[in-house]
């Protein structure tokens, strides 16, 4: 399972600044108190976010890792979010929720369309007409001109992480490759620890054919959380979608 290992450094790693953006990005556009369902929640830093912004969250991951920090976050922040572990690509008995959300580029994680649009398919029946659903993804200038050979490294006195991304063998894909040595006290020495993360994403068009046969309008793309037009050299894109049917 992806973010086994991850799970350990994945708060040191990702900016705190980004999920103040999603944050922001939701309230611009969902009222409070509204009923939000959060997918690939991860570590639950947005969903503290959200909570301590007055709506009534639910979190979801695949990952018991990333619950585990989240469970623990939570705690520490002393507010209230039912969490679940489940596959986004089956959502049966859960809802109804007045939105969805699915950040951090978490919809490329999906193997392929047909993936994609069961997750559509999914928010959808938790959603009433007029929901909405939220959710972004790498851009093809993200995944077709940045992130193959893209490198990172980067080194704590616990443990060290290096990432190196490859273009990916389906049409804007990518492999990333991520590498850890993390340092175990009892024997005095770093643990290697290695995942490949496969990531995919698809043209404009073909993200709002399938919202649409979905039942879903979209009703905006943006980028930049929102802020801008969608350039060509925009590396993330954001989407906003209303259940119609």
């Amino acid at each position: 399972m992806i973010y086994t290992s991850f799970a350990q450094v994945y708060d040191t790693l990702m900016d705190d600044t980004l999920y103040t953006q999603w944050r922001d990005y939701v309230q611009a556009r969902v009222p409070a108190g509204s009923h939000v369902l959060e997918l690939a929640g991860g570590s639950g830093s947005l969903a503290v976010l959200l909570a301590q912004a007055g709506y009534q969250v639910t979190g979801l991951d695949l990952s018991a890792d990333m619950l585990a920090l989240a469970e623990a976050k939570l705690a520490q922040a002393d507010v209230t979010v039912p969490l679940l572990q489940g596959d986004m690509r089956d959502l049966s008995g859960l809802g109804p929720y007045d939105a969805v959300t699915c950040f951090d580029d978490s919809i490329c994680y999906m193997p392929d369309l047909a993936n994609v649009t069961q997750v559509f398919q999914q928010v959808a029946s938790v959603l009433p007409i007029g929901g909405r659903f939220l959710f972004d993804a790498h851009s093809l200038y993200q995944m077709d001109e940045r992130f193959p050979g893209y490198m990172y490294n980067y080194q704590t006195a616990d443990y060290a992480f290096l990432w190196t991304s490859y273009a990916g063998d389906q049409p804007h894909s990518v492999e990333h490759d991520l590498t850890f040595f993390v340092y175990d006290e009892a024997i005095d020495a770093y643990h290697p620890l290695t995942e490949t993360h496969h990531e995919r994403t698809y043209p404009l068009a073909d993200y709002e054919a399938e919202l649409t046969a979905a039942g879903f309008d979209l009703t905006g793309v943006t980028a930049d959380f929102g802020h801008h037009a969608v350039r060509a050299d925009s590396v993330r894109w954001f989407f906003e979608a209303k259940r119609v049917r």
